[in-house]
């Protein structure tokens, strides 16, 4: 196991009629900005459990934070902060306004020429203004990281942020919240938790023994209850296990101690900001191509994800994790997410190519958990990808 360094800082409130003890969590001067999204927070009774409990503040609003988070809409925000002078962001939504909240916390701190300098240049950030969050949709882990992802229509980017400055004072996680949930967005999110463990597990054992189990068996619940919760959003257990394993998939925790990949994400953020895809479908685009053309790399770990994880125990290594990349993209289509490039779009010639000269102009030499992946290698698993 590798040397680490692991610090959490964000206090959950797991449960029914948690939201009412925000007013315990959130300093008794503060001024806050209240920060939505489309607005399914007021039709589904979030929104009056929420203006309830912060009855004894002062509140600002600001809603409409797209599903992508967008950098010219944040900026409204940011000079509502600063001429406003708020002192603390509550997030309520999913993870999209989670990460604009944090780009918000960090940008407004920020002394640089411009909050943009912050994503470009991949700035990290040591300290923000506090905030807080109230989870509606589970998916990213946003409610438990210190990371963030924002896009920038007019450029057609999509770059990461974080540091320990970015970390929730707290999160609200009410299960609940998910018998509201579209079945489509429910899809997204156990495919976006499914991934997100992988990214942490499916590299090169270093002899981290618990690490991969704990991967494992995040893996394994959201495969328990996918079913369940896609055919009845209101069952209670489900949804707390589905909640729980989405933040525990991005919490930090498991990815201490080992090599971690991410190319599948830097690739996806890529189609999002060219397309508009959604963001964990666009990782189910990019993972059988990711691990087949980098299959030597990675086949042990493969085949002992197939043999503990999908109860593949018969045939060769190299047969056990052929088999674990099949059962990972029956298991996205099992939700109902395409997995091919071109079911999105017809406009996908040349995308490969694209995104590799981008990447090249980045100064990307290589990326994955070796450092592998070079420009050149994104481009043929975008290609595969078609």
């Amino acid at each position: 196991m590798n040397n680490f360094q692991y610090k959490n800082p964000t206090k959950i409130l797991f449960g029914k009629n948690q939201i009412e003890n925000i007013v315990h969590e959130i300093p008794a001067n503060a001024k806050i900005l209240l920060l939505y999204g489309g607005g399914s927070i007021k039709k589904n009774g979030i929104y009056e459990q929420v203006t309830k409990a912060l009855l004894n503040f002062e509140v600002i609003e600001f809603g409409g934070i797209p599903a992508n988070p967008e950098y010219t809409i944040l900026m409204d925000a940011l000079k509502i902060i600063k001429e406003e002078d708020i002192t603390f962001l509550l997030a309520v939504g999913g993870g999209s306004v989670i990460d604009g909240t944090k780009f918000l916390s960090a940008a407004t701190l920020f002394e640089g020429k411009t909050p943009w300098d912050i994503l470009s240049k991949n700035i990290r950030i040591l300290k923000g203004m506090p905030f807080g969050t109230v989870l509606t949709l589970p998916a990213t882990g946003s409610e438990m990281n210190s990371g963030a992802v924002i896009t920038r229509k007019e450029t057609q980017e999509k770059f990461a942020m974080g540091g320990p400055g970015l970390f929730p004072m707290f999160s609200i996680l009410d299960p609940e919240v998910i018998k509201s949930i579209p079945q489509r967005q429910i899809a997204n999110g156990l495919a976006d938790a499914f991934t997100h463990v992988l990214e942490q597990y499916m590299t090169y054992s270093v002899g981290a023994f618990l690490q991969d189990r704990l991967a494992e068996s995040i893996l394994q619940t959201l495969i328990e209850v996918a079913p369940k919760i896609m055919n009845d959003t209101s069952d209670y257990e489900a949804a707390s296990n589905f909640m729980w394993s989405c933040t525990m998939a991005l919490n930090g925790l498991i990815q201490q101690g080992v090599p971690s990949d991410w190319a599948i994400h830097m690739i996806g953020h890529e189609l999002t900001a060219l397309y508009g895809i959604d963001h964990a479908r666009t990782l189910a685009i990019i993972t059988k191509s990711h691990y087949t053309l980098n299959f030597e790399d990675k086949k042990e770990k493969l085949a002992q994800y197939a043999e503990r994880v999908w109860n593949i125990s018969e045939g060769t290594l190299d047969k056990k994790a052929k088999a674990g990349i099949a059962k990972t993209t029956a298991f996205f289509q099992s939700l109902g997410i395409k997995t091919k490039l071109s079911e999105y779009t017809t406009d996908y010639k040349g995308t490969a190519q694209l995104i590799s000269k981008r990447f090249e102009e980045r100064g990307w030499k290589g990326i994955g958990e070796r450092g592998k992946v070079t420009p050149k290698i994104v481009e043929k698993i975008i290609e595969m990808s078609y």
